[in-house]
């Protein structure tokens, strides 16, 4: 009679008096179950998939961006089935882990060829005593059916046959594998939970490591998650409790309960290794190309970002959200920084700011003075009266102001480019045409200038068309290559031929201008984010009611373009040229030539330099560039009595309508004359009203007028008749 101890449970005392009574037949059983194999049919050694091909084979879902050095810089799921990082070798993973899974899974592994009979047996038992079928696949069992479709059980249990035809697979396998090479490729194929497929997908998943820092309360969790891998937290933390106590690892329920808690909730989660570039990575990758080499630069794209972040947190209160940079190499043309909005931060995560139309202000004055001066309608020291004009269009009085509201009279090219004043960039615009100007930007690759002059009219100088920080910043580019143009590119191939587009002398010239920080100080100062250490060429831009702030400049290695605004095309509040986008492009400069300084290019062939002197001291003496044939030593200014002045506002038959928000005492209207000049005065229904040199702002009176300007003699230069009416306030009380 057989002698049980009383501490066993019952199911393992009858199970041991079964054994005990069955033992010959146990011994008998494993020989016949070999000798079947043996005899049996099997596939041959020569079926069973090398290592190395079943290694190259496996695809990870996610894809990688690199720099041009060959650093990871952003991580991006390509894949949609499945998540599964890179193939993981058994070096990468930590030694709990490989222990406690191999404890957990197939404790004879490194003794069996294969197959566990013994452990086979005791599930056969299991099913037969106690109808608690269990499965008893090795390592190399599983590894196998995840080999051969064929061998993974359907809706229901495997089938006999398939059992069968896995462990001819199990052992055929480990006659071509080693033991290491089973057990990485069982980790590596495995799934562990929902969708993560492999080690490091669990890891990093659900525990947002990598897999050599595993430790065993992560592996124990691991380990039960093998066998379930869609179990509730609870459930999962039992089973993990249980294979703690029964291959005593010392570790406490409650924090085995925790940690399944923690890791388990919710849907898992991969955070990418690397996430600077997330716009080019959309670009770039895809299930296809999975790793793509880029010529952007990490350290100068994680400066770039950062840089724009600080400044889109100083400028929060005036609100802006947004920003964007981006920076080439002038030579090649490859892009060095791409950074299309402030990430986590900005208003609109995957809007890229870079590839966004937008108004482009005064951002296009530069190619316009390039194509007077390439057509040599004007030169860089031109005088350009900068006073106020009255221009009719179809949709009815345009009449350009400065970004201060002041006027500065007679004025040479050079300042009005330098210093962004806008009614010079409107008459230069009359002297070039709108038409031929916007085919010469189409020719520059603003592809989202579609229309022709006529759309955009005189507004088309002062940038109301709509352009892209890549399309600006590659034209800017191009002046900087001496008007040869040639595409921007994010991947190194080989060297693209540029094209000729710009007059490279009239480029020069520009860039000189703009370079210029005597020129610029009537605007901006002396002292200004524009004002970089190196020599560069720089224009900022405003659009519209301040909804966008460019700032584009080149130096003799790179262009930087910088965006700020806001995505959804709201205006920021007194944000100008010099505070928004500017000090981003400020500090790109200084960190991009912290090494080696910017140097002024030399002048082409057909520049020359000739010293001006003005009239009238209009402007100081200064030595000026010009193109050949083009030069001159002494500017005229034409005397003011000798200039016939015009009324620039308001125009003959203009009708003028109160606002009926505002008190009427309170609204004016600026009598202004074109050119200002001293002496003149005015008359308003023949009676004197002022003189022509000083602002006369008058209370608007309901009712036709009529306006004069009378000089010296006494004599009307010139006469309007307008209309005012008044509100609907007013009309109503009388």
């Amino acid at each position: 009679m057989t002698h049980l101890s009383p501490t066993l449970s019952p199911r393992k005392r009858a199970q041991r008096e079964f054994m005990g009574r069955t033992s010959c037949i146990r011994r008998s059983l494993s020989p016949f179950l070999l000798c079947v194999i043996l005899v049996s049919p099997s596939e041959s050694h020569a079926d069973v998939p090398a290592f190395d091909a079943v290694k190259a084979s496996w695809i990870s879902t996610e894809g990688m961006l690199l720099d041009r050095h060959g650093v990871p810089i952003h991580e991006l799921r390509v894949v949609e089935h499945g998540r599964r990082l890179e193939w993981t070798t058994l070096a990468e993973i930590s030694p709990a882990a490989t222990a406690t899974i191999i404890r957990a899974e197939d404790k004879r592994f490194y003794r069996h060829s294969g197959v566990d009979w013994l452990a086979l047996s005791d599930a056969a038992l299991d099913t037969l005593l106690f109808s608690q079928p269990r499965g008893a696949s090795t390592i190399s069992m599983q590894v196998a059916a995840h080999l051969d479709d064929a061998l993974r059980p359907g809706s229901q249990k495997r089938t006999v046959s398939q059992k069968w035809d896995q462990i001819k697979a199990a052992k055929e396998l480990e006659k071509a594998w080693s033991k290491s090479q089973v057990l990485e490729a069982y980790l590596n194929l495995s799934t562990f939970r929902g969708e993560l497929q492999g080690i490091a997908a669990a890891s990093r998943g659900l525990f947002g490591k990598s897999p050599d820092g595993l430790d065993e309360r992560e592996s124990l969790l691991l380990a039960v998650l093998l066998r379930g891998p869609n179990s509730k937290p609870e459930t999962a933390a039992k089973r993990a409790c249980a294979l703690a106590g029964r291959i005593k690892i010392g570790l406490a329920c409650p924090q085995l309960e925790a940690q399944a808690q923690a890791a388990l909730q919710g849907v898992p989660n991969i955070a990418p290794r690397a996430s600077l570039a997330p716009h080019v990575a959309r670009e770039l990758l895809s299930a296809q190309r999975a790793r793509v080499q880029t010529t952007l630069d990490a350290e100068l794209q994680a400066f770039a970002a950062e840089v724009l972040q600080q400044q889109l947190v100083a400028l929060a209160e005036q609100h802006v959200a947004d920003g964007a940079v981006l920076v080439t190499d002038n030579r090649t043309g490859e892009v060095l920084a791409y950074v299309g909005n402030a990430g986590n931060s900005a208003s609109a995560f995957y809007v890229d700011g870079i590839r966004a139309a937008r108004q482009a202000g005064s951002t296009l004055k530069p190619f316009l003075y390039q194509m007077a001066i390439e057509d040599r309608l004007i030169t860089s020291a031109s005088l350009i009266d900068d006073s106020p004009v009255n221009l009719i269009t179809p949709t009815g009085l345009y009449v350009p102001q400065n970004y201060d509201r002041d006027f500065k009279g007679l004025t040479s090219v050079r300042t009005a480019l330098a210093s962004s004043l806008n009614v010079p960039a409107v008459r230069t615009l009359m002297l070039v045409g709108a038409d031929a100007f916007t085919e010469r930007l189409k020719m520059l690759g603003f592809d989202d200038v579609t229309e022709d002059g006529d759309f955009y009219g005189y507004s088309l100088a002062l940038g109301s068309a709509e352009v892209s920080l890549w399309q600006l910043t590659n034209a800017y580019r191009t002046l900087a290559n001496g008007g040869r143009w040639s595409p921007l590119k994010l991947q190194r191939a080989t060297m693209t031929a540029a094209t000729p587009l710009l007059d490279p002398a009239a480029a020069y010239l520009i860039a000189d201008v703009l370079a210029d920080p005597l020129a610029r100080s009537v605007t901006f100062g002396l002292e200004s984010p524009l004002s970089s250490r190196h020599w560069a060429a720089v224009k900022t831009g405003t659009s519209k009611d301040m909804r966008d702030n460019w700032c584009i400049g080149f130096t003799d290695r790179y262009t930087i373009g910088v965006w700020v605004g806001n995505f959804d095309g709201s205006a920021m509040r007194d944000v100008s040229g010099v505070s928004g986008a500017a000090p981003v492009w400020l500090e790109m400069v200084n960190y991009l030539h912290r090494r080696q300084a910017s140097t002024a290019p030399r002048a082409p062939a057909g520049v020359v330099r000739t010293q001006v002197r003005y009239d009238q001291d209009v402007e100081a003496e200064r030595m000026e560039a010009f193109l050949a044939g083009t030069e001159t030593a002494r500017i005229a200014a034409k005397a003011a009595a000798a200039i016939r002045a015009g009324i620039a506002y308001p125009g003959n038959g203009t009708i003028i309508a109160l606002d009926p928000d505002i008190p009427d005492l309170v609204q004016r209207v600026r009598f202004m004359v074109s050119p200002q000049v001293a002496g003149y005065r005015w008359h308003l229904d023949d009676e004197e009203i002022g003189v022509s040199d000083q602002p006369i702002f008058w209370v608007p009176r309901p009712g036709s007028h009529e306006l004069s300007i009378v000089d010296q003699s006494g004599t009307a230069v010139d006469r309007v008749r307008f209309e005012v009416r008044s509100s609907i306030r007013q009309s109503q009380v009388q």
